[in-house]
């Protein structure tokens, strides 16, 4: 069967549209240690080709040059020798070239996802000089950006279209810079976009297989799939992710009404909550044990989160998506009426501060924005309790606060179920508006208005300024805000 998934999913693989973006060289002369950047007008996810010739004495030695790729002008001066990160320095979008001879046409072998382009001549002959003449930007993306839905209705959501059409590749992209595959948080946010823009079901349908055919000897799904040079699950296991399977099945089958599709894939749905028990992530109070590994759960980039509380809340959340999928398909739903209920009631009272009015988490009784989203988004409690929830955090001053447009499309989502449309539309336009004003044209991974170069990984220079899960203004713009478009 888990070939067959593969199959399924091969059989789904979309057509890549490409267009090109040519931009004038200026004739730009350059001679050793001279450097130039031009600026393509918006990001591209592509491969670049560039014309260049020779002014002066007949070529000698070969030319020697530097090629930097920024999404944003802030990369362009960046000092990257010093970088010492834990993600691997390789992302940086850095290309050294020997050029032998001139005039020459020549393709850079690798993609690229930028805006700017800084060419920098390390060493030539002091005998003749380097002449630019042309660029090119071969670009792809399997959007179809002539679909009626997908005409911007305003700019954060022109940047919010480009930034999905961007990470629509041979699959959904995390981040057409890094990290180049297909991660399943981002790709709920992708599909829930998708549906209400570009309509490429058989993209998400084709990621879907691709989790439930490369799911390990237990059947539990990666949180991430690498499909070149050959279809393969990472090794790298997240409890929330898992999770993420039939919320993403769930909402594939109300955009399609694909019955064997949802049917098919229903066991591996299935297995992600049961493998929860097996794997003892419960104590037997029914309660989520605490654990100290970093990755476990992602939640949000904020690295002074405590998972614990959150987690349960997503199990619950997950617990009633596969529920609705077992009413549908009319299979039996004891096991999952049982799992919402006994861990809703220990989430309870095991987490919920009465005298505060929130969900805490750890030993420490931590106060988040992420938790008690997550347990709004669950509905352990009504609406008017959710409200209540939603207000206190407001007033809060110890909350920590989301850092990711991830967690903030959670948060919006949230308003949104509370009844609370006009305070999510005004978050989405603060929030998103701040890195529009910032000059995107494509939305982040991270952003901290409180601080705008903050990196979850040692340092801004291996940031993503074009990352799939900020792609949910067009979402909403179309699904619950259309009287405020």
């Amino acid at each position: 069967m888990i070939k067959e998934f593969i199959k399924k999913a091969d059989l789904c693989l979309p057509e890549l549209y490409e267009t090109k973006k040519i931009i004038s060289g200026q004739d730009r002369v350059l001679n050793q240690g001279e450097s130039c950047t031009y600026d393509f007008g918006n990001h591209y996810t592509g491969k670049l080709e560039i014309k260049v010739s020779s002014k002066g004495s007949h070529q000698d030695a070969p030319v020697f040059v530097k090629f930097k790729f920024c999404e944003v002008q802030s990369e362009i001066d960046e000092d990257v020798k010093d970088y010492h990160g834990w993600i691997s320095s390789s992302w940086i979008q850095e290309e050294y070239l020997h050029i032998d001879e001139l005039p020459a046409e020549i393709e850079l072998p690798r993609r690229y996802a930028f805006r700017y382009v800084k060419i920098q001549v390390l060493g030539m002959s002091s005998k003749h000089s380097l002449v630019i003449n042309e660029l090119c930007v071969k670009a792809t993306s399997s959007a179809n950006l002539n679909a009626p839905s997908a005409k911007a209705i305003n700019q954060i959501d022109k940047v919010a279209l480009r930034t999905l059409s961007e990470c629509m590749q041979k699959e959904f992209e995390d981040g057409p810079k890094r990290d180049r595959r297909l991660w399943i948080g981002d790709l709920r946010l992708q599909a829930l976009t998708n549906y209400e823009t570009y309509k490429n079901y058989d993209l998400v349908k084709r990621c879907l297989y691709l989790f439930a055919g490369t799911s390990n000897k237990e059947g539990r799904v990666s949180a991430c799939v690498f499909t070149s040079p050959k279809v393969e699950a990472d090794d790298t296991y997240m409890f929330d992710y898992s999770l993420f399977f039939p919320c993403i099945l769930l909402d594939y089958y109300n955009a399609t009404r694909d019955t064997d599709t949802l049917s098919e894939l229903y066991p591996t749905a299935l297995r992600q909550i049961e493998l929860c028990g097996e794997l003892n992530y419960f104590d037997n109070n029914s309660v989520i044990r605490d654990r100290d590994e970093l990755g476990w759960c992602f939640l949000d980039w904020n690295l002074a989160l405590n998972k614990q509380a959150g987690a349960q809340a997503i199990y619950i959340y997950a617990v009633k998506k596969c529920l609705k999928i077992a009413e549908i398909l009319k299979k039996d739903t004891n096991f999952l009426k049982n799992e919402a209920e006994n861990k809703t009631q220990a989430a309870i009272s095991a987490f919920f501060d009465e005298k505060k009015g929130l969900f805490v988490s750890g030993k420490n009784r931590q106060i988040s924005y992420a938790v008690n989203v997550w347990f709004c988004l669950a509905q352990v409690f009504d609406k008017e309790k959710n409200q209540q929830i939603l207000q206190k955090l407001t007033e809060s001053e110890e909350a920590l606060k989301p850092v990711t447009p991830y967690m903030y499309h959670h948060y919006i989502q949230a308003l949104i179920d509370a009844e609370e449309k006009d305070k999510a539309f005004q978050l989405m336009n603060s929030y998103w508006g701040g890195m529009v004003n910032s000059g995107a044209d494509t939305f982040y991974e991270l952003y901290n208005p409180e601080n705008p170069e903050e990196s979850p990984y040692g340092a801004a220079a291996v940031n993503s300024y074009c990352h799939a899960w900020s792609c949910t203004p067009a979402y909403f713009l179309r699904k619950y805000f259309y009287d405020y478009k």
